[in-house]
């Protein structure tokens, strides 16, 4: 299959190809890997490849026989590396699948490689030293964003449809939003993190993947949704499969605005004239949209610390236990600055601190659930501005503490946190993209706790409305025959 072909489909349409037996999963391995080849050495996206042993079933499932990428972090795959891009934990081989890796495989999803992550995903831009830093393929000199940033540059280049990806605070979304793809973060439960943990962050981070179109997104969760053995608790199940909402009429929607932020920091102009171009959107297809004000239910400077005694204290002990398993050193030989700095910082946090820091992120769901009884959604930009230059989040770096770093983060996309505090579903919707530099824009829509099936109604109606499939990146596997590597 030639690039320009395999690129044109997205990965329902690749399988629904293997189906009706027009290729062979094999032959969309082969594919991906010459897109991959065409355009990594641009991007630095994808830190390695392998030969995929899958052997899926053609036509078993919407995605049987699609090539895959995984994140270097968040799943493990049985004799692979998962290194979290971190030099603590270089060469760490997994024993055995995780449940997820399980059921990307019962997907029939072709696993052939890992993508980039920031070290051990503290960031919101996808530069560790392990690997250096993945590039934008809309701009090379800036970010494509964290810390899933390897998985949304390189399925917005077209190495693959679809990648897994995961979400703290933002991290499906925010290299959602830099690439010009879209990104769903699931609700709280929605998706399995075992077996080697019941929960990631006290429940701040999900499990799932960023794709070019919404069949994709929606298709990827209904193959991942679902409780395993021993899970503390769960989302109910939907009532019918996600892929029939991308479809279905979404209805008139009351949807709030939130232009600004939460933190105080101003959204530029671009992102501010995207957002109020979705606003009219939806009005013409008939939604119901007001501004509103928001109560975080606790205020931004509680709201930071608490997340960062949450984050810290879950660093310090991952940190300890990788060190331990590799009798190595804890130190700059070992770790970047902003994480070792983080790790001493939550070294000091305490019992009682850490446990109102849980307080603070239940006073949160209360008040944003209190929010979702008057209305369907809330709508903000996703990031406050557009794809920030590389070496951004660096300067100065080396002298912030694990409260200073989570603040600088924050700053910089203070609308996606609170929905992983809160446990809620959110998108990243690449409606609309800056005229004067031409930067994907993405908008953020978010739910009630469980309602993902709303979330990609709207999501499908959007993509109809204003379909952005047609806008691709300088760096792009179709033509790739057009951009030498340097």
């Amino acid at each position: 299959m030639r690039l320009a072909e395999y690129v044109s489909f997205d990965a329902v349409g690749l399988a629904e190809l293997v189906a009706k037996g027009e290729v062979t999963p094999a032959e969309l391995e082969a594919a991906a890997r010459e897109a991959a080849r065409a355009v990594n050495p641009r991007i630095n996206a994808i830190v390695e490849t392998w030969p995929a042993d899958d052997e899926p079933i053609p036509g078993s499932t919407p995605l049987a026989g699609v090539p895959f990428l995984v994140k270097d972090l968040g799943v493990t795959m049985a004799g692979r590396r998962t290194e979290l891009g971190s030099r603590l934990a270089a060469g760490n081989v997994a024993g055995a699948d995780s449940f997820l890796m399980r059921r990307f495989r019962r997907a029939g999803l072709v696993t052939f490689g890992r993508t980039a992550t920031p070290e051990m995903a503290y960031s919101i831009t996808t530069e560790p030293v392990l690997y250096g830093a993945t590039r934008n393929p809309w701009d090379l000199e800036r970010s494509a964003g964290g810390s899933s940033g390897g998985a949304g540059a390189a399925v917005a280049a077209g190495v693959v449809p679809v990648a897994h990806a995961t979400d703290a605070a933002g991290s499906i979304r925010i290299p959602a939003a830099y690439n010009g793809l879209f990104g769903l973060k699931p609700t709280r439960g929605r998706v399995s993190v075992g077996p080697g943990v019941d929960e990631i962050f006290n429940g701040l981070a999900v499990q799932g993947g960023v794709s070019r179109t919404v069949r994709d997104s929606a298709a990827l969760l209904d193959q991942i949704r679902g409780p395993e053995p021993g899970d503390p608790y769960f989302a109910q199940q939907p009532s019918r499969p996600y892929a029939e909402e991308v479809t279905r009429h979404p209805g008139s929607l009351r949807i709030g605005v939130l232009a600004q932020a939460w933190g105080g920091r101003r959204t530029a102009a671009p992102v501010a004239d995207a957002l109020s171009r979705t606003v009219r959107l939806l009005e013409s297809l008939g939604h119901r949209v007001e501004e509103v004000e928001v109560g975080l239910g606790a205020d931004w400077e509680e709201f930071l610390l608490a997340n960062a005694r949450l984050w810290t204290a879950n660093l310090t002990a991952s940190i300890d236990e990788l060190a331990a398993a590799f009798d190595r050193p804890i130190d700059s030989s070992t770790l970047e600055p902003v994480t070792l700095a983080s790790y001493h910082y939550g070294q000091r946090v305490g019992g009682a601190q850490f446990v109102t820091a849980l307080a603070i992120r239940n006073r949160v769901a209360r008040s944003l659930a209190g929010y979702f009884e008057t209305h369907d959604m809330l709508l903000t930009p996703t990031l406050p501005e557009l794809p920030v230059p590389l070496g951004t989040y660096a300067e100065g770096a080396e002298t912030l503490d694990g409260l200073d770093w989570l603040r600088r983060i924050f700053d910089r996309s203070p609308f996606t946190a609170a929905f992983n505090v809160a446990g809620t579903p959110a998108m990243s919707v690449p409606l609309t993209a800056d005229d004067a530099t031409g930067l994907p824009i993405g908008v953020q829509f978010a739910a009630g706790y469980g309602h993902e099936g709303l979330l990609f109604r709207l999501a499908g109606q959007l993509e109809q409305a204003s379909p952005w499939s047609g806008r691709t990146p300088t760096v792009w596997a179709g033509n790739a025959g057009n951009h030498p590597s340097p």
